[in-house]
């Protein structure tokens, strides 16, 4: 069975760049928040979380605490167009599994995500 992604970015254009990359090897579902992310993690079965940083209303961090409050014990890899450390810092002792900082090379996502997908 195909491995399903959820994909969350507020940026219409960073969601089909993302879904244009993975969805020959992968099923990429999408959230344009971090609530409608959290609703979509109730209802769907997902594998893997690539969850972006900086979104208005409930970011990356706020969202990813949200899952773990939840019990959603499901890997998350940020996506972060921000340089600061600290946010990539607080999400790997958070428990993120990575990070990619944005613009990312389509080969690298691909190789995160498969590496991600190995550990199983």
């Amino acid at each position: 069975m195909q491995k399903r992604i959820l994909v969350v970015d507020d940026d219409k254009m960073n969601l089909r760049r993302t879904t244009l990359i993975l969805e020959k090897h992968y099923e990429v579902l999408l959230a344009e928040s971090g609530q409608e992310a959290l609703e979509k993690l109730k209802d769907e079965q997902i594998d893997l979380v690539l969850l972006d940083i900086g979104m208005p209303g409930m970011n990356g961090i706020e969202t990813f605490e949200r899952m773990k409050e939840d019990g959603l014990e499901i890997p998350v890899i940020f996506l972060t167009a921000s340089g600061y450390e600290d946010d990539v810092m607080t999400a790997i002792r958070m428990g993120a599994v990575n990070y990619l900082k944005k613009p990312y090379i389509p080969k690298s996502l691909l190789e995160r995500v498969e590496k991600e997908f190995e550990k199983e």
